[in-house]
């Protein structure tokens, strides 16, 4: 896919050294973009191959509203969170719960039963909410607002967080039929996290263009910090020696987004060159 070959060299190219927390120091490049159109294909890489049983339930997971890893780690033997859980599977109130149980306090007032004097107590109750519905439910009741949005950044969690979002923000946006996708994202491992990020945003918009009865359109990607690891940097320049090869086709069950399993994904045509090994910087 060229898209990513192209963001590959511009940050080879163009990106400064910076040291990091993980003690690996990348190449960094500010603000770098793309876009795919869905309708060519879904964008899993060709140029090395990228496992797509994972990038599926780790959508799926997402979609579960849980602060563990349990499902995915002793259900479903994937294993791409382990380094980030604790002993028990907890990763705390990161994408699942962000996504579908982000937690908020609505005020309310109480009144005392039996109160002559009709005093009024306000309290702040803490309550939940389930973001990718409201996505859903807009997309099919107001689908030309410029309010679908979802965030995973919730600053006074941060610290209860086994990592802080990357990706903190995707907005939904339709235009001629068709549901366009954007994720803003606040740093990116463009060897490691990008092909993810990219193949399970293009799955997730996939399917609830399917629930909402739209076409498929483009995902737009934005990495504010856009990095390549230090010892990541052979493995990509063997990609960039690489041909893209076509893309591969994804059908999806026609089904609720809450209904959906792994196997109502069905990936043809996947074709890619053999993998690279990259080393996880945790």
């Amino acid at each position: 896919m060229k898209a990513y070959l192209d963001l590959v060299k511009n940050v080879l190219d163009h990106g400064v050294k910076k040291e990091n927390r993980t003690g690996t120091d990348t190449i960094s490049s500010f603000a770098e973009s793309y876009r795919v159109d869905l309708q060519k294909g879904f964008p899993l890489l060709t140029t090395k191959k990228v496992y797509f049983r994972s990038v599926i339930l780790e959508l799926l997971w997402y979609l579960r509203g849980e602060d563990h890893i349990r499902w995915l780690r002793d259900e479903k033997d994937c294993h791409i969170w382990d380094d980030w859980a604790d002993e028990d599977g907890h990763v705390g109130p990161i994408y699942p719960v962000m996504w579908r149980r982000f937690p908020y306090f609505e005020r309310e007032d109480v009144g005392f039963e039996g109160d002559a004097t009709n005093i009024v107590k306000t309290v702040w109750v803490k309550k939940e909410f389930d973001q990718v519905q409201r996505a859903i439910d807009m997309l099919k009741n107001n689908p030309n607002s410029r309010r679908i949005v979802v965030s995973a950044w919730h600053p006074g969690l941060l610290d209860e967080m086994a990592l802080p979002p990357c990706h903190v923000m995707y907005i939904f946006n339709v235009s001629n039929g068709k549901l366009n996708c954007h994720l803003t994202q606040r740093s990116g491992d463009i060897a490691l996290g990008i092909p993810f990020n990219l193949a399970c945003y293009s799955a997730l918009t996939m399917a609830i263009a399917n629930e909402v009865g739209l076409e498929y359109g483009e995902f737009a990607h934005t990495i504010v910090d856009a990095h390549i690891y230090e010892n990541h940097v052979e493995g990509l320049k063997e990609q960039l020696t690489r041909q893209p090869r076509p893309l591969p086709t994804l059908h999806i069950a026609d089904k609720p987004l809450d209904d959906l399993q792994y196997e109502d994904f069905k990936l043809e045509n996947y074709d890619p060159a053999p993998s690279i090994k990259f080393e996880v910087a945790v």
